[in-house]
């Protein structure tokens, strides 16, 4: 179909210097829940443990305070106020005002400095999209939705009252069902059962009970831990598994949501909807969830098996690493994501750090060459020594402990600790005999609803291949953690024979040396990047283009460019190249110009 392209006006703004440091999540205080399976107990007692109430239940907790006058505000705009006791966002939109929670509940970005648009504000920092009339979440990452509070005119001053317990927490969990009878049901069957406890996993299950949806639901997992925020792995290294749990455990309980650790599926029979686990032990299902992720790839040379060689998969693994990388030699082979963040993470701890690459450049096909070769020099800035267009033959030990990592071109360096990061495969093994359509590379391959071929088998996440609406419906494989957390909604959705269909913008960030780079959409095949910006100074946008339209978008200390296109990619705009190509400024502002888009004018964050 043809999709109308955008106007654009393009002006030079200077970006202030980004001042806000990225929050650690404030979720995960509790210790993790571990439902252990031996073969005997397999079935936790599930103990009701209410986490929220009416919030306007005590007088004593409700503010109330004049915040402005109504002219002060024009459609479109977003202002933070204090109401004393804590901050909301308010925000005015088609002559009506609104109040929600001004911080972002995935890592605490300032929504003001946010986009606004058709009755949503999108974060800047992870381009998380909650609805400004309910507060509701509606794209991701993250898990809680905003705080709403009431607004009223009178005398034309603008009145918010709000819990002062929801101002301080700024977060807010939508209300979910509880299993009718758990007490009545066969241990080995469940309605929904969820192979793979990461963020889809998490949101398919928590999206059913949002629904009203009231069954048994069983997820099991090979880790030990509660579902977790896996990109800490390689982001901040030493948290440990309590630090970065999702949801407590007493979520867990009071939803009714069975969780089976150290737990692997080996085989699904489809015909008679049974899962078969490692242990011999069988469960069966009426709607069953794939969301099993990747493997880490290993090493194929000498010494790979010994010790002090590491593929992070766990919060053991990152901790590990730290404490043996201290003050000792650490080289990382492979300049993925992971080893690239593992690399920098590791650069004032560790005595010497060296990155192993078989391309020229980092992220040469992900960010273009002139990026990555950005990227790269702000590494060597940082005492990072780069071996590039080689590869590991040998790793030698001393004493059973690695020593040395030898390369191809002859070079040896000293080492003590290696990090593997050259890349994943989908963990779909154990479907290969199932009937269930797998591709050449092992994704599991799924419609728009995430539906397989097989009725009543859905799958989500890094193992899939889905269509992306964003490139005309192309099979992708998608592996960010903003869309597995979407894949495990609309999973839900259709389970429940919704019939949603997944259409969101891709976004993702990575954080080196304190510095974040943003992206939305979708870059793969491009054919030309257009760079407005000093490379040199870290301060830059980039689009990526695909014949004669944007695909994608980075950004580094250009806050909110990123979140402002994903927007008007998800409105179904088109932005052509000729829109974004004009070498005479150094920084674009877009300003796009499309019907009732109030946010594109310019005025609001």
């Amino acid at each position: 179909c043809f999709v109308p392209a955008v106007e654009v006006k393009i002006e030079v703004v200077i970006p202030e210097k980004e001042r806000s440091k990225e929050e650690m999540s404030p979720n995960g205080k509790a210790s993790p829940l571990i439902y252990k399976v031996n073969g005997t107990a397999r079935h936790y007692h599930l103990e009701e443990h209410p986490i929220a109430g009416n919030p306007y239940h005590n007088p004593k907790d409700v503010v109330e305070a004049s915040v402005c006058h109504v002219k002060d505000l024009e459609n479109g705009q977003m202002r933070e106020v204090d109401l004393g006791c804590g901050k909301a966002l308010l925000i005015k939109e088609s002559g009506e005002f609104h109040a929600v929670g001004h911080k972002c509940p995935h890592y605490g970005a300032p929504l003001v400095k946010g986009i606004l648009s058709k009755g949503r504000v999108r974060c800047p920092w992870h381009g998380a999209c909650f609805n400004i009339g309910t507060g509701d979440i509606e794209d991701f990452p993250g898990l809680d939705s905003l705080p709403r509070f009431q607004v009223k005119i009178e005398k034309e001053k603008v009145y918010i009252r709000a819990s002062k317990q929801a101002l301080q927490t700024q977060r807010r969990t939508k209300m979910m069902a509880k299993c009718i009878s758990l007490s009545n049901y066969n241990l080995s069957s469940t309605n929904v059962l969820i192979i793979g406890a990461g963020a889809a996993g998490l949101v398919c299950a928590e999206t059913l009970r949002q629904e009203g949806f009231s069954d048994r639901i069983v997820m099991c997992t090979m880790d030990r831990h509660l579902p977790y925020d896996r990109p800490k792995l390689s982001k901040s290294m030493d948290s440990h598994p309590e630090q970065i749990t999702l949801r407590p455990k007493e979520f867990f309980c009071t939803y009714d949501i069975e969780v089976l650790t150290e737990m692997q599926v080996v085989a699904v029979d489809i015909k008679s909807k049974i899962a078969v686990f490692k242990d011999g032990f069988k469960m069966e299902y009426n709607k069953l969830l794939i969301a099993t992720g990747n493997t880490p790839k290993a090493l194929s040379c000498k010494g790979k098996e010994m010790e002090n060689v590491f593929n992070i998969r766990t919060p053991e693994d990152a901790n590990r690493v730290v404490k043996l990388a201290t003050s000792k030699n650490v080289v990382i082979v492979g300049a993925s994501f992971l080893g690239m963040e593992v690399a920098a993470y590791l650069t004032e701890r560790a005595h010497s750090v060296s990155v192993v690459e078989l391309e020229e450049v980092p992220f040469k096909k992900f960010f273009g060459e002139r990026v990555g070769r950005a990227i790269m020099k702000m590494f060597e800035s940082n005492r990072v020594k780069f071996y590039m267009q080689t590869e590991v033959s040998e790793l030698r030990e001393q004493e059973g402990k690695l020593k040395e990592v030898v390369l191809k071109s002859g070079k040896v360096l000293r080492a003590d600790v290696c990090v593997v990061g050259v890349g994943a495969v989908p963990a779909t093994g154990f479907l290969k005999q199932s009937g269930i359509n797998i591709d050449s590379k092992g994704f599991i391959v799924v419609n728009k609803m995430m539906q397989t071929n097989i009725p009543g088998v859905f799958a989500a996440g890094d193992a899939v291949t889905f269509p992306l609406a964003l490139r005309n419906n192309k099979k992708v494989n998608v592996p960010h953690w903003q869309m597995a957390h979407m894949h495990g909604r609309i999973a839900a959705l259709n389970m429940l024979a919704h019939g949603t269909e997944i259409s969101t913008v891709p976004y993702l960030w990575t954080a080196m040396f304190g510095k974040s780079i943003r992206y939305a959409g979708h870059g793969e095949g491009f054919d030309d990047v257009v760079i407005q910006g000093d490379l040199d100074e870290l301060k830059f946008v980039a689009f990526y283009t695909k014949s004669d339209e944007v695909v994608a978008v980075a950004s580094m200390n250009y806050d909110p460019i990123v979140s402002k296109v994903a927007e008007v990619l998800a409105a179904g705009r088109t932005i052509r190249k000729r829109d974004v190509e004009n070498p005479s400024q150094r920084l674009v502002f877009l300003f796009f110009r499309t019907g009732d888009m109030s946010w594109l004018t310019g005025k609001g964050s």
